[in-house]
């Protein structure tokens, strides 16, 4: 099939996730193949993967050692339920998974994704003080501009009113608190910003623990809510809050985890021991879709018991456990191990952040937040001031088009740029991206600024 015709038939029958059709039709965008940090659309056109392909992407595109994997359980089975039934990849995962997690983790229930790692969470915790005699404790907190996936659990935990507005009436409510976000705040002190949160979070849990099952928190850094984070030793501060209040902490890795952060996870940077932790995306290396959702031994016991007594977790997905998804996240383990990638990554996070530095420096970029190798650049119209570009101007947009054109992709979050290469990416391929990101937002700025101006 032609070009033309892929084209033709994408707009007329796709429908994009996260994309207004109208966008799309004027600038469509078909991908055909990959090699490393690099994409290859139907034109020929090659673009650096600078978001690591939605944030999943670890080793880049086509890793041997993942294919041959894939390729290798292909010849075994492809799938079978987990539905009261193991297999051995699954098996094999769930026992490396806790080698590597906190060690408060024993348990390991899969999924297809991080919506449905975290929905799952959401259903342990309400049901499991249901199980321990405690039926008065259902509501959850979150955190302002929280993301945790689409559905209607995970939209009840979150907080970006675009997002989440139109389907208020679906969701059920939460006790929603300010996020300390050090660049928006009047102090603009990383010290006073963590611990007038805390406070605040304290006289919440204070107040209102005997209703609270648990709170759920992206690790140390948010991802869809703008890459805002956390001051050190706010996560530390949550997690010593909700074992004062008796309170699970649910602590979602489905952005931070798999070396994304210079640690395995994100919790490590704070020694945090969730009650529950939810992964995905990076886990099997950005190839197949499998999720996975944490839990203590405590919570597991509590759903224990004999069949009459009730207690069994009804919850389930088609691809739960799925062998080819399994077989590809052994092969991204033994990859993290045998090229020591999480050292890697650390390193590549201390040479990032100094040349962000320059980045910076430009004259409508507002802040640089940065944890590991997932970055958040915010373009703003004034930089003394904070004052924001127009709305409708759409710069961050605008901006991540022209990146397109000099041969780059990466999604804006509004006016933040979103920089997330994958793991494997070396220093020259970083140089060039950030070459890319550098000249993307000077050209837009300005030409922004000169149209505001007038």
């Amino acid at each position: 099939m032609d070009q033309q015709q892929l084209l033709h038939i994408s707009k007329q029958h796709m429908w994009l996730p996260f994309t207004q059709m109208s966008d799309y039709e004027k600038d469509p965008l078909i991908i055909e193949s990959g090699e490393g940090v690099h994409l290859k659309d139907i034109e020929g056109n090659e673009y650096l993967d600078a978001y690591s392909s939605l944030w999943l992407n670890v080793h880049g595109h086509r890793k041997k050692e993942i294919d041959e994997a894939i390729k290798k359980q292909v010849d075994k089975i492809s799938h079978s339920t987990l539905l009261g039934a193991a297999n051995v990849p699954s098996i094999l995962l769930a026992k490396k998974i806790i080698d590597l997690a906190p060690e408060r983790l024993t348990r390991v229930f899969y999924s297809d994704s991080g919506a449905t790692s975290v929905e799952i969470s959401i259903k342990m915790a309400y049901q499991y003080w249901q199980n321990v005699g405690q039926p008065h404790k259902k509501k959850f907190v979150t955190l302002r501009n929280g993301y945790h996936g689409d559905t209607v659990g995970t939209m009840s935990v979150g907080s970006i009113d675009i997002y989440h507005r139109v389907y208020n009436s679906l969701l059920f409510d939460s006790i929603v608190v300010p996020y300390p976000n050090v660049y928006h705040h009047p102090s603009d002190d990383e010290k006073v910003v963590c611990e007038q949160s805390l406070t605040e979070l304290g006289e919440i849990f204070k107040n209102h623990h005997d209703e609270i099952a648990g709170m759920t928190v992206e690790s140390i850094m948010q991802g869809a809510g703008g890459m805002n984070v956390m001051p050190n030793g706010y996560l530390k501060g949550v997690e010593q809050l909700c074992r004062k209040y008796n309170i699970l902490l649910i602590v979602d890795e489905v952005a931070t985890g798999f070396g994304r952060t210079g640690k395995m996870f994100a919790v490590e940077h704070e020694n945090v021991q969730p009650d529950m932790m939810t992964l995905a995306k990076g886990i099997s290396g950005g190839y197949l879709p499998i999720a996975a959702t944490l839990t203590s031994e405590e919570i597991y016991q509590a759903f224990y018991a004999d069949f009459k007594e009730g207690k069994t977790f009804y919850h389930g997905h088609s691809y739960t456990g799925n062998q080819l998804g399994c077989a590809a996240a052994l092969a991204n383990l033994e990859i993290f191990e045998k090229e020591n990638l999480v050292k890697q990554a650390e390193e590549k996070s201390e040479w990032l952040a100094n040349q962000l530095q320059e980045i910076a420096k430009l004259e409508h970029v507002g802040d640089v937040r940065k944890l590991g190798l997932m970055c958040g650049i915010e373009l703003v119209k004034n930089k003394e001031t904070k004052e924001a570009f127009p709305w409708d101007e759409r710069v961050g947009y605008q901006a991540t088009l022209k990146m397109r054109k000099l041969g780059m992709l990466t999604r804006p979050l509004g006016d933040v740029i979103v920089f997330m290469p994958p793991l494997s990416a070396t220093y020259e391929e970083l140089a060039e991206m950030l070459t890319i990101l550098r000249k993307g937002i000077e050209q837009v700025t300005e030409e922004v600024g000169e149209k505001v101006n007038v």
